[in-house]
């Protein structure tokens, strides 16, 4: 898809590969709408806010809107939607990157499992469904990439939860590209299975060895590189990993990469049980 003159809705866009998605989507032609909770005047405990990733996106030439979002709120993703679509006219590309995720398997608390779902899932199909009708509307069709995650198709301790949700977005993503497919709004999923600094992963790490993870922006290419396919690619779940190995796109920006292998479908099976990486609520 041509790029320059559309408009991109992004969310999780106050940080990490939300905000380094924008960027790039920004660099590439694109006026980007910026979901998130984090503002300047609301902000939250990890770094990052809705107003510093526009004035990035500013700085690189194009319109920045904030759409403040809590996205466990249908009315609120609802709203995203329609006012990123009455603001600039028109809505081409949506990115639907925000997850959250807390500590816990069987034993999670059900408010807490639930709010994982409402954000990681509920959230994305509630947008794809309102943002379907402005793409089409345009003409030009759209764009829908949705971000997955190593833990959709691997069992990682204290992260059951986050999986299934990621693994129901991947799910979710195949179904809606079949539906959409004689309408030339492509949706694909990009699986994060290489590590990635962002904001948030690292604040949830304490004490984890990063040597081998990547920047966002390294990320950002890969989501930028799947919005730019024909309408005829969709339906694709794709890895980071392989594209990176494949494409050729994604070079390492960091002295030593990540040479682990990442699961190419759902692991079945029994394995070794290991303590949570995780330390702390997304």
């Amino acid at each position: 898809m041509e790029l320059e003159g559309k408009v991109a809705l992004v969310t999780g866009a106050s940080r990490g590969v939300g905000a380094a998605t924008a960027v790039a989507l920004a660099g590439a032609g694109c006026d980007v709408a910026l979901a998130a909770r984090a503002t300047r005047d609301a902000p939250m405990k990890t770094p990052g806010t809705l107003d510093e990733t526009a004035e990035r996106v500013e700085a690189a030439g194009r319109r920045a809107l904030q759409v403040p979002t809590n996205l466990a709120v249908e009315e609120e993703v609802v709203r995203m939607v329609e006012r990123t679509a009455e603001h600039f006219g028109r809505l081409d590309v949506l990115v639907n990157n925000a997850a959250i995720t807390f500590v816990g398997d069987l034993n999670i608390p059900m408010k807490r499992h639930d709010l994982i779902m409402e954000v990681n899932l509920r959230a994305p199909f509630i947008a794809m469904r309102h943002a379907v009708g402005h793409m089409l509307a345009s003409g030009d069709g759209g764009r829908i990439v949705n971000v997955s995650s190593a833990a959709a198709l691997a069992p990682h301790a204290g992260l059951l939860s986050y999986g299934v949700s990621k693994i129901g977005l991947e799910r979710l993503t195949v179904g809606a590209a079949n539906e959409l497919q004689d309408g030339g709004v492509a949706v694909n999923c990009f699986r994060i299975d290489i590590p990635v600094a962002s904001e948030g992963f690292v604040a949830n790490t304490p004490g984890t060895d990063r040597s081998s993870w990547e920047p966002s922006e390294v990320a950002a290419e890969g989501i930028l590189w799947v919005v730019r396919q024909p309408a005829s690619f969709s339906g694709q779940l794709l890895s980071m990993a392989a594209l990176r190995a494949e494409q050729g796109i994604m070079k390492s920006r960091i002295e030593h990469p990540f040479r682990g292998e990442s699961p190419k479908q759902m692991m079945t099976g029994l394995f070794d049980r290991s303590e949570s990486m995780i330390f702390e609520d997304a």
